[in-house]
């Protein structure tokens, strides 16, 4: 018996990451050896102490249950005193904190909880896609905005149509930004909460690379005058604390977006294993300097990769924040066209601009979540392609 797709996934494209992991298989089980600087996945390990905190809570035979679904109120509590220390904003545990299974679940969800269909969201493009594919899940319409680089990728938010503003219920934003590395000064954030609270949007902020950073570090939207009326942040640990497998997060902000996405989840998921909030716990107060360590190492990555591009004559601009690098592709290519040249004649992995949208043509982007050494070798078999 054959069973067809539900009409809105055949409106979803490929999923970009998937179809790049497929490619990469190929070409390994073809023998060739493959720098992968494609997905973004840390390739340091968890911290030790976050680790044997996990060990401990898992040996505890109360922690096998079923969890709650807002998550254990130290953790919650853990949350809002990590995020008043490191934004300067006191947020209520209980009414303004909810925990994830990963960020992500919690910005496909969101759509659900507050879109109907024919709602409108803004969101950005070239983006992660969970943004689009989410709001049509929700039966709703995303309406893109592009991120330009004569705008430091930052959108043109009045542009956006009049009559798409009447039907826009909520924006995305995302900075420290992937794929582009930009960065929103204070001046955007303050145009767009008060863009927001106008034309009465919730402002859905993925903010999981808010701790990897080179120079000033990111703001929180809820810093701004009138975010708490209008915004909800994600958080993750996975980029912070090298916890991408460990699925553990936070949404935080307005109260009403809160809790409208708390209620949908009681309906689709039962929390976070237990031991894992408890590892989050610890990793949320550590003392040991651990983030601080991390953006180092990838600073020392990131300098590798950009002198050595500008050693060979190739002029791009330093990331101010995440572990991406946005390039732009040698003039009369197409972005996927020559990142398919990197795999085959360079066995180097490599993301084309057009996958994160159409505003990403032009671009690639490179990762450097792999050592000093690849990084460097990366330059050079890429060098020699050119």
């Amino acid at each position: 018996m054959h069973f067809e797709k539900a009409d809105r996934l055949k409106q979803l494209p490929p999923y970009l990451f998937a179809e790049i992991d497929k490619k990469k298989k190929a070409a390994i089980a073809a023998g060739k050896d493959i720098i992968n600087l494609g997905i973004g996945d840390p390739d340091l390990p968890t911290p030790d102490f976050i680790i044997d905190a996990l060990a401990k809570a898992a040996h505890d035979g109360r922690n096998h249950q079923y969890a709650l679904d807002n998550g254990l109120p130290e953790l919650r509590e853990a949350f809002a005193e990590w995020f008043e220390k490191r934004f300067g904003v006191a947020v209520d545990p209980d009414k303004e904190v909810y925990p994830l299974i990963g960020s992500k679940e919690g910005l496909a969800h969101l759509p659900l909880s507050i879109l109907n269909p024919g709602d409108v969201s803004l969101v950005p493009d070239p983006a992660y896609p969970v943004y689009g594919s989410s709001t049509i899940f929700a039966g709703a319409e995303p309406y893109l905005m592009p991120l330009r680089q004569e705008r430091n990728f930052l959108p043109d938010l009045e542009a956006v149509p009049d009559d798409i503003l009447q039907r826009a219920k909520m924006i995305f934003v995302n900075y420290p930004n992937n794929p582009t590395a930009a960065m929103a000064p204070k001046s955007f954030c303050e145009e767009l909460i008060g863009f927001a609270n106008k034309n009465g949007l919730a402002v859905c902020a993925d903010m999981a690379y808010s701790e990897i950073a080179f120079g000033e570090k990111p703001l929180s939207l809820l810093s701004i005058p009138g975010g708490k009326d209008c915004a909800i942040e994600f958080h993750s640990l996975s980029k912070t604390f090298n916890m991408t497998g460990w699925r553990i997060a936070f949404a935080v902000g307005n109260a009403d977006l809160v809790a409208a996405l708390g209620q949908l989840k009681t309906n689709v998921d039962s929390g976070i294993f237990q031991a894992v909030q408890y590892a989050g716990i610890a990793a949320l107060r550590d003392q040991s300097g651990f983030i601080d360590n991390l953006v180092a190492t990838y600073k020392a990555r990131r300098d590798i990769l950009v002198d050595g591009f500008r050693s060979i004559g190739w002029d791009i601009v330093a990331p101010e924040a995440t572990f991406y690098a946005w390039l732009p592709v040698p003039e009369g290519q197409a972005s996927a066209e020559f990142v398919t040249r990197l795999l085959e004649e360079a066995s180097v992995v490599c993301t084309p601009g057009v996958g994160f949208g159409a505003s990403g043509e032009g671009f690639f982007r490179m990762t450097i979540t792999t050592s000093e050494e690849r990084i460097r070798e990366a330059v050079q078999r890429i060098s020699a392609v050119l």
